[in-house]
């Protein structure tokens, strides 16, 4: 090992010499150390994206932002990414002792590369799958500025389990040293509301530490993410999305975008206290609830104007109002129901969803007619934000029934193409559990005492606001 990898992307995308390059670093890593929060704690790992810089570098930048602390500690940098360019199966490690960049030469850890191709299954050398593979390349410009000289040691994975990269990674984990990275751009070529859906979905699934629900089309670096978060769900890690967005939202067009996100995931017991899904959305209602009934009314407004709804830009607005919510709108005039209408599921960044949400439930109501100019003065207007639904399994009708918590619980009950959902706020009108479950049942199109064994019960909570 004694050859250097000549950058193959430099020039293309991110700029080829080192003042340019330097210079770009810099206004990004200025732009993202504005959202860390103080005394934020440094991360073991985290996840971001590969793209030309003018498109994902904003997003990425949030990332390595996080590990301005660890600039001294860090020593070897596990740096994970997909193959693009040469089909193999597989983990391929290079034979190189450095790969150059236009800041200078990031040297590998050669050691650890031999050790890893002399016992780690599905670990072997490929300089060919390294040559002209952007996914890791890319993350070699942030390093070098962030963390200065570290050792790094590239994988490209090809066709191989989950399993055996979170094998290499037991293999690296090693402590404060070591610093893992995952390399993964979402969504490929999707409009800009089909991209926000889908990489919602996904976003969700990496804040589950749930690899079974990626997929290659929704992340072209599913394999390596996914050993990662197996890793993390067996050793309790806590992850935290720190951005989610587009080449629509950075420098492209909103017909054919790219998606994007950054992750960071602490070890048991070194992050922040994680409150509870009830507690956080109590607290975002408590110093964001104002704003959002106002965004819900300037989208109504609109829509009496312009007949479309408001559109809402979520990076110029506070952070937590830019993650994925899921909230029901409801409009009364004296006391009296005038619409409601919601997602049940968080898919998209939650000031988005309540403008939408707003404007369907004026003028969307199957139930009613669209809203007119001359009730808009009487309307009162008031919205809640759901927690993320869980499975609530239960043996039966009776077992639901007698675990329900009244006031407390919103529930979703599906069997089949049938499916029916009630806000905790139903129980002000149906008190008792009996009636709320038959009511629901009706809701879903299903009979009163109907049970399967293919019934589905789904558990949530709600927090309110009006204005």
């Amino acid at each position: 090992m004694t050859h250097m990898r000549p950058a193959a992307v430099a020039g293309a995308f991110y700029p080829g010499d080192a003042e340019s390059l330097s210079r770009t670093l810099a206004d990004l890593m200025a732009e993202a150390r504005a959202s860390v929060p103080a005394a934020a704690p440094a991360p073991k790992a985290i996840i971001a994206p590969h793209a030309g810089y003018v498109y994902s570098g904003p997003v990425a930048a949030r990332a390595y932002a996080r590990l301005a602390p660890l600039a001294g500690t860090v020593r070897r940098v596990v740096l994970l990414g997909p193959a693009h360019r040469v089909a193999f199966r597989g983990m391929a490690l290079p034979t190189a002792a450095a790969f150059a960049t236009p800041l200078g030469p990031v040297t590998l850890d050669t050691a650890a590369i031999e050790d890893l191709v002399a016992t780690v299954p599905g670990c072997g050398y490929s300089d060919e799958a390294h040559a002209e593979e952007h996914s890791l390349e890319v993350h070699l410009p942030f390093l070098k500025a962030v963390l200065g000289d570290v050792a790094v040691v590239p994988v490209c994975v090809g066709e191989a389990r989950p399993e055996d990269v979170a094998a290499l990674l037991d293999h690296l984990w090693g402590g404060p040293e070591t610093l893992i990275v995952v390399s993964t751009d979402l969504s490929h070529f999707l409009d800009y509301d089909s991209c926000r859906r889908v990489d919602g979905e996904t976003r969700a699934a990496i804040e589950a530490l749930d690899p079974a629900r990626l997929t290659y089309d929704r992340a072209c670096g599913r394999t390596p993410m996914a050993g990662l978060l197996l890793a993390a769900k067996r050793r309790g890690m806590t992850i935290e999305t720190l951005d989610v967005r587009s080449s629509g939202d950075t420098a492209g067009p909103r017909d054919r975008v790219v998606g994007y996100g950054a992750w960071a995931l602490w070890e048991a017991g070194a992050g922040a206290s994680t409150p509870s899904p009830e507690a956080a959305v109590e607290a975002m209602l408590r110093d964001h609830g104002p704003a959002l009934i106002d965004l819900a009314r300037r989208s109504i407004a609109h829509g009496l104007d312009h007949g479309a709804p408001l559109v809402v830009d979520p990076m110029t607005l506070p952070e937590p109002l830019r993650h994925n919510g899921a909230c029901f709108v409801t409009l009364t005039i004296d006391g009296t129901l005038r619409g409601c209408i919601g997602s049940p599921q968080a898919w998209r960044p939650l000031a988005q969803d309540v403008a939408e949400n707003a404007w369907r439930t004026a003028f969307h109501d199957p139930r009613f007619p669209p809203l007119t100019e001359a009730e808009w003065p009487g309307v009162a207007v008031s919205l809640s934000v759901l927690t993320p639904p869980e499975p609530f399994p239960v043996r039966d009708e009776a077992d639901l029934i007698a675990r329900l918590r009244p006031g407390v619980d919103g529930l979703i009950l599906g069997d089949g193409g049938a499916r029916g959902l009630f806000l905790p706020a139903v129980w002000e009108t149906l008190p008792d559990p009996r009636d709320f479950v038959a009511h629901l049942e009706h809701k879903a199109g299903l009979p009163a005492g109907y049970w399967s064994d293919t019934v589905t019960v789904e558990r949530f909570t709600a927090k309110s606001v009006k204005g």
